[in-house]
């Protein structure tokens, strides 16, 4: 569904509304001989009714300058609603963001990382529980910090070895220490090597990124604590040794390809260029709220082969895409008779894998919705209450790029929301918040 004509932005916006009521409601009335089957008249209007209010708030957010543009996907009960909103550029300028529209996904790269890690579970040729010490040596008898204000060489003996459980719950011992502005040295030592959790992907290759992570210490001892982010880079790193091949490949010959997600990969090839949008985020040296462009000059370039596949945060994707991987793991690993994961690996990465001691961490609280939500492998699960609404049960995770993606198997819901604009706080956007508020609405 393209919603938008290359016309001017006020026009453009009114017409995007204008059109997604229209072919909702076309769609309601093409299905009305359908209506035996669950869904009645009055439903379908309601639906309509809430997409249309879903796409005024969009487009709203769109000519407040808040973003410049958006797509989403809502896949319920056999159907697939698509939207859209404003351009490539802050301004209007550019194309229009379009069904097709190719973004920087972020940290929902997690979960598909994770997917691909445990079919190296799958198939034998690591164990959950085993340590990684054969793919990964330089984590072979790691040192630990006496305590996380301790200098570098203050150290202790792992108690334990590295699990891949460890990598994909992100309990491995190193990540993001949530402490502003920089307080450890442990801190300091991770962004001077350049490990660091930030929008900017490790800039190495995978064998210099884990020499650099085996150097340093870890923070924590290995299962004890949640430290968000680099458990993701790690894991991918071990499915490249475990395959003697870059995560990209494996990704598109174990995933990609079987269901089809042909615009997701690790940078957009020259012929697909033209579809991938400018990236916004917060001018932090301003620090009046205003947003800049985030370029090859910020660190943020996705136009070519990066020097590594970031299994934490790397891919682009598009939400038809996204929405395979959604409803294969909404399927219990099967999507369109092609077979991914076992069931039983679906639920063991979809469940709440933390203890409450884990969870209330002040690393882990922010992530877990101050309760709200647990870690399974590689995404969050939610457990309660949400500031985005998200029903317990759910499973997914947001991506700092602007982008959100859960998958609720009780209501069999599928919802995907991509931006361009970078997220700046711990806090869900309003962006977010809509969608998901409405996303639930037009399901019943």
């Amino acid at each position: 569904m393209d919603l938008h004509q290359t016309i001017g932005r006020r026009s453009l916006l009114k017409g995007a509304t204008a059109s997604i009521a229209l072919g909702v409601a076309g769609l309601a009335r093409a299905a009305g001989g359908r209506a035996e089957k669950g869904e009645t008249m009055a439903g379908k209007a309601a639906k309509a009714e809430v997409l249309e209010a879903l796409q005024e708030k969009m487009d709203r957010h769109v000519a407040d300058g808040y973003i410049p543009g958006a797509t989403w996907l809502i896949h319920h009960d056999g159907e697939t609603q698509i939207g859209t909103s404003g351009a490539f550029e802050m301004d209007g300028a550019g194309r229009p963001i379009t069904r097709d529209t190719i973004f920087r996904v972020a940290s929902i790269t997690k979960p598909i990382t994770a997917a691909i890690a445990m079919k190296l579970v799958e198939n034998g040729t690591i164990r959950l529980d085993d340590p990684v010490d054969e793919f990964l040596p330089e984590l072979a008898q790691s040192r630990v910090l006496r305590s996380v204000e301790s200098d570098l060489e203050d150290t202790v003996p792992a108690e334990r070895p590295v699990t891949l459980r460890h990598l994909l719950t992100q309990t491995f011992g190193l990540g993001a220490i949530m402490v502003f502005p920089e307080k450890y040295p442990i801190q300091s030592a991770m962004r001077e090597a350049g490990i660091a959790p930030s929008w900017v992907l490790p800039k190495m290759t995978s064998d210099e990124y884990m020499q650099r992570l085996g150097d340093l210490p870890l923070a924590y001892q290995p299962g004890e604590r949640f430290l968000y982010n680099n458990g993701l880079d790690v894991a991918g790193i071990l499915v490249e040794r475990a395959t003697g091949k870059r995560l990209g490949e494996v990704m598109r010959e174990w995933l990609f390809e079987p269901l089809s997600m042909k615009d997701t990969a690790f940078f957009v090839p020259p012929e697909k260029l033209d579809r991938l949008p400018t990236q916004y985020g917060p001018d932090f040296a301003a620090g009046d709220g205003s947003l800049i462009e985030y370029g090859p000059e910020q660190g943020v370039d996705f136009t070519a082969p990066p020097p590594m596949d970031s299994g934490a945060g790397g891919l682009v994707s598009t939400v038809d895409d996204y929405a395979a991987f959604q409803r294969m793991m909404l399927n219990e690993g099967e999507l369109g008779g092609t077979h991914i994961l076992k069931p039983e690996t679906v639920a063991e990465m979809t469940r709440n894998q933390l203890t409450p001691g884990q969870m209330s961490t002040s690393d882990a609280a922010t992530f877990m919705e101050d309760g709200g939500a647990g870690w399974g492998l590689g995404m969050s699960v939610v457990l309660g209450e949400t500031k985005m609404g998200l029903k317990p049960g759910a499973f997914g995770w947001n991506g700092g790029y602007g982008t959100t993606a859960y998958t609720d198997p009780e209501s069999g819901l599928v919802g995907i929301l991509f931006t361009q604009r970078l997220m700046d706080s711990p806090e869900p956007p309003k962006t977010y918040v809509d969608f998901w508020n409405h996303a639930y609405k037009a399901i019943g």
